[in-house]
């Protein structure tokens, strides 16, 4: 396609050049319009954004995207709650919960996926040097496990075999907690083998202080949601804060297989 028309002594547009001229114009003046709203924006958004989060993973993942969000916006207070238990968002006032785990249906309330996180489970080397590496579900028997406990009941275990079938067990357990972040560390010292999510071991994996075994089960999986308060208008603080950290929490957190 011409642009332009040259002759030894003019340069003129031809009709195609003339169109898109016309058109990058429109798109110069809506980016313009564009900059003038999200500079408008961040002045309108103010008050308090009050959040809920459960404990480990808000302090690890959440805490940190809401605090760097609410720097930006100079009129708005920022009021972060880590609870482990299930927060009420009109008895607790609260714009916004983050949940973890699958959602019950209401209809006073909506939800967004922020990530999907997965399994996985590991031990230092310091431990698989010393018991050995084990490769099925059956040779947990000769092992020492660190298990999660919720309310007193073990966490049960999904581990595929080699042909993929994917078994649930619960494994008999050496040690029993009801706080990943000690089991992890217990684990990094050596003391047995533990079921943990990626988003909590993926650092101390990639840094040498654990070893992944057993197969991963892909299927295996927990979703997060931020929840908030049906409404036909969102609040505009809490439609940033939700979008934000749906585009900087990654999406998953599997590790990539050995």
């Amino acid at each position: 396609v011409r642009l332009f028309a040259r002759t030894t002594r003019s340069l003129t547009l031809t009709a195609e050049g003339a169109l898109f001229y016309e058109h990058c114009l429109r798109a110069l003046a809506e980016i313009k319009s564009a900059e003038t709203l999200l500079d408008s924006g961040k002045q309108s958004v103010s008050g308090r954004l009050r959040v809920s989060m459960p404990v480990l993973y808000g302090r690890m993942c959440v805490a940190p995207l809401l605090t760097e969000f609410a720097s930006g916006y100079p009129n708005l207070t920022l009021e972060l709650l880590f609870s482990d238990r299930v927060a009420d968002l009109a008895e607790d006032r609260l714009d916004l919960v983050i949940r973890t785990g699958s959602l019950p249906d209401s209809s006073e309330l909506a939800a967004r996926r922020l990530r999907v996180h997965r399994m996985v489970a590991c031990a230092s080397p310091a431990y698989l040097a010393q018991r050995g590496i084990p490769l099925t579900a059956e040779d947990l028997s000769q092992h020492k496990v660190i298990n999660y406990a919720h309310a007193g009941k073990p966490q049960r275990w999904t581990i595929p075999d080699e042909h993929g079938v994917r078994h649930a067990f619960t494994p008999a357990s050496y040690m029993l907690m009801d706080d990943l972040e000690a089991i992890a560390q217990a684990t990094k010292a050596g003391f047995g083998i533990a079921m943990l999510p990626c988003w909590l071991v993926d650092n101390a994996i990639a840094q040498g202080e654990l070893v992944r075994v057993l197969r991963e089960d892909r299927e295996n999986i927990y979703e997060t949601h931020a929840v908030w308060v049906h409404s036909p208008h969102m609040a505009l603080k809490v439609r940033l804060a939700v979008d934000m950290l749906v585009s900087k929490l990654p999406t998953s957190m599997s590790l990539p297989n050995d």
